[in-house]
């Protein structure tokens, strides 16, 4: 499994940053390319890759946070003036009403796409040829963090959340786990983890390596003092996100 970095930003750009997306990708070919997400920006990174947008089939939402769907519309126009109208979006229930109503605000692209919904809860299921398990985060909107399963490779996107037991849970044994790490330590904030919350969460969990993502402004020229503060707590490799990055997810 291959996983690129399409956005790693939040709700206030850096300029540097797009917002959430990932790309997911088993180059064997046992399982097709998966968009997780969908946020501002995503689709140019996309555009970048190798799969690029008409290469997507279904697109997975962990939540209906504008910073996770907004490039949903810019999507399926590209995709339909590149000749493909066929798309599965999978997400948390309401993903079929978000998307049916964004269509009849762009009212000239309804009736364009062969779309197919389908709308997933806590629990065990199958997206794009992966395995995938899905637990609640603890967020201001219902939100799901899904763990992706092949036959060598496990791989776990918290999505948005505070630092929760049953994420960590559901991450451990993870080749490599994304998570939310929006502030530094001196933040005030909930609905997201800080450095230290996320270290004491995952301390004793058995992962490979973990992805600081999902980062707002406040965590620029801070992102060294935010590794060590995980570190600290948590015995394993620690290391920012950034835009493009692709990694392999296989067990060693």
């Amino acid at each position: 499994m291959h996983v690129t970095f399409l956005g790693t930003g939040a709700a206030m750009p850096t300029g540097e940053r797009f917002q959430t997306g990932l790309l997911l990708e088993d180059r064997k070919g046992d399982a097709d390319p998966l968009l997780v997400d969908c946020g501002s920006g995503v689709l140019h990174g996309l555009a970048s890759t190798d799969v690029g947008y008409e290469g997507i089939g279904t697109v997975l939402l962990t939540h209906h946070h504008l910073d996770h769907v907004s490039d949903l519309m810019a999507l399926l126009k590209a995709r339909w003036l590149a000749g493909e109208t066929e798309l599965e979006i999978v997400g948390p229930d309401r993903t079929q009403e978000l998307v049916e109503g964004l269509l009849s605000v762009h009212d000239y692209m309804e009736d364009r796409f062969d779309l197919t919904f389908r709308e997933v809860e806590p629990g065990s299921f199958s997206v794009a040829g992966y395995d995938v398990s899905a637990t609640e985060t603890v967020h201001s909107m219902y939100c799901l963090a899904y763990r992706f399963e092949t036959e060598d490779a496990v791989f776990t996107f918290s999505a948005d959340t505070e630092a929760t037991e049953a994420v960590a849970d559901l991450a451990n044994g993870s080749v490599v786990l994304a998570h939310d790490c929006s502030f530094p330590d001196d933040i005030d904030v909930d609905n997201h983890p800080t450095p230290s919350q996320l270290g004491e969460t995952l301390a004793g969990c058995d992962i490979g390596r973990v992805y600081l993502t999902h980062l707002y402004p406040h965590t620029d020229g801070r992102h060294e003092e935010m590794i060590e503060s995980v570190e600290e707590r948590f015995d394993g490799d620690v290391r920012m996100a950034r835009d493009g990055l692709t990694f392999s997810v296989t067990e060693q």
